[in-house]
């Protein structure tokens, strides 16, 4: 056998080259593991056997495999040396194996979880079970047989027959320490996928978190709506876009950085209840909390307003609690989560404050947008703000340097000045101010709601503004689309809308430590 195989002992699995030290140590050993898996290819094709099967059942004569969790349920009942007569066949990854001669095990993986495949040469055709010696980690193999479980309590396939359906040509990292580097697991999510047990659990709780999502909209009435990637005018946000070019028309376009402006079209158009489930681009900087290309929700409700939201936003972030809670091994309505190190509660009704409010309380001055030292202010608790700034954006920056860290259970905050809010209504009860509101939990912006704004010459103006500012803010200002400004000019019905961050919430209810352990495969720089 080759140093491949007789490294594999009981427990053990094979050295992944990548997690070697040295440069040269690790090519060299990556060659041998290389030219070892390709032999055992040769001696498969040698043998007759196809290294990749076309299905289970041209293999091995089965149609349909039970998922592994179906035989665990099924066969719990089965004592430590008992073998049912029932036949089961279950197909999957190998992710250990031990060779004790006449006796060989190996563990198959599915979607549904692990399970051991015992193998007897007594009840195997010989030259069947000669072949198992090929069958090394990473390989997808069938087996059938009875269902029973060894004298030493391990619930097992019997196994009478096997097929290798898929030989895998490149080892898997190495098995008690997985794969460690965060760079490799951003690379090679697929191997950090088998390899460990979070990036499998991070996967399905995004996808149930999306299902519960949808659930609960369909449920009040909403559509779903998909909404064009490529624009020539990128709105909704102040954010830098992605540029490129579009040939068949000769034109530059920008990738779209939110879905408001098409969903509100919609609302002009009299869908009164609409949402999108998108991704969003936005050429700006990587840390824990910003990833370039992002998951979001949006949606707008005619004759509702940023209070409806409110409740919106607290059954969607609860209902989604409930549906990763399981996934993560937690009670379903446990709504206590430990985040960063801290303890919050997603117990309805979240609390609320303003962003004066809580500007005020955070510098110990009485802050409004007519004070006369809102700079002084800043000066005072270390927060930079530009020359050209204007009372709203100083309010802003003081908010974000100083409370938004601070707020550790999901609050409310709300009444962002005009000058920052370019897309949300007056405020009814003071015109300096916009109906809108930040959810924010353990540090964590989750959600940006407005009472949606509707009247376009205030919406003009408010464009305007923002080019105004663009020596102050350069590129990250809202641009002027006049095509949606002739759309509000046909009338949009009063209306609240939200935007949720999909990865950002993950973080909270994951408690993971960036958004691009949640993104599957995030942008990196080629190797």
């Amino acid at each position: 056998m080759t140093d491949e195989r007789e490294a594999r002992g009981v427990g053990r699995s094979e050295a992944d080259p990548e997690q070697s030290g040295a440069e040269e140590e690790r090519s060299g050993r990556e060659g041998e593991v290389l030219a070892a898996r390709r032999e055992s290819l040769r001696r498969l094709e040698d043998a007759g056997v196809l290294p990749f099967a076309l299905s289970l059942e041209t293999a091995l004569g089965v149609a349909e495999h039970d998922p592994v969790a179906d035989v665990q349920a099924g066969f719990s009942a089965l004592t430590p040396g008992e073998v049912a007569d029932e036949v089961r066949t279950v197909a999957g990854r190998v992710v250990m194996r031990r060779d004790m001669g006449k006796l060989k095990f190996l563990v198959v993986r599915d979607r549904t979880g692990d399970l051991q495949l015992f193998c007897n040469a007594k009840d195997m055709d010989a030259d069947s079970f000669a072949l198992l010696d090929e069958v090394d980690l990473g390989d997808i193999v069938g087996a059938t047989g009875r269902v029973g479980v060894t004298k030493r309590g391990e619930l097992s396939v019997f196994v009478e027959r096997w097929a290798m359906l898929t030989k895998s040509l490149r080892p898997l990292p190495e098995k008690w320490h997985g794969l460690k580097d965060p760079d490799l697991q951003q690379r090679r999510r697929y191997l950090h996928l088998i390899a460990d047990e979070q990036p499998r659990q991070y996967f399905h709780a995004r996808a149930a978190v999306l299902k519960t999502m949808r659930r609960v909209l369909d449920e009040r009435g909403y559509v779903e709506f998909e909404g064009p990637m490529l624009q020539t005018v990128a709105g909704g946000a102040n954010a830098r876009p992605f540029t490129t070019h579009h040939n068949a028309l000769d034109m530059p376009m920008k990738l779209r950085i939110s879905l408001e402006l098409y969903l509100k079209r919609m609302l002009v158009g009299g869908v009164e209840r609409v949402f999108e489930l998108g991704r969003n681009f936005r050429n700006e900087g990587i840390d824990v909390d910003h990833n370039p290309e992002f998951t979001m929700l949006e949606a707008y409700q005619a004759y509702g307003d940023y209070r409806t939201m409110m409740e919106l936003s607290e059954t969607l972030v609860v209902e989604c609690a409930r549906a990763v809670n399981p996934i993560m091994g937690r009670d379903a309505d446990d709504l206590r989560l430990t985040v960063r190190g801290r303890t919050i509660d997603l117990t309805p009704p979240f609390a609320t404050m303003t962003i004066l409010g809580s500007v005020s309380e955070a510098t110990g001055e009485a802050v409004a947008l007519d004070h006369p030292d809102l700079r002084g202010i800043a000066d005072r608790h270390g927060v930079h703000v530009e020359d050209a700034w204007g009372a709203g954006k100083i309010v802003q920056e003081l908010f974000e340097k100083l409370v938004e860290d601070t707020i550790v259970q999901p609050t409310f905050v709300c009444d962002f000045p005009r000058e920052v809010s370019p897309l949300a209504r007056p405020h009814r009860d003071d015109p300096g101010l916009t109906e809108h509101f930040d959810l924010v939990a353990a540090g964590v912006e989750l959600v940006t709601a407005f009472s949606e704004l509707t009247d376009p010459d205030e919406q003009r103006a408010k464009f305007a503004l923002q080019q105004e500012m663009k020596a102050v803010l350069g590129d990250e200002i809202h641009p002027f689309d006049e095509d949606f400004l002739r759309a509000l000019e046909h009338g949009m019905p009063p209306a609240g809308g939200l935007g949720m961050g999909i990865d950002r919430l993950l973080l909270v209810l994951l408690d993971a430590q960036s958004l691009r352990d949640l993104i599957m495969f995030p942008t990196q720089r080629p190797e």
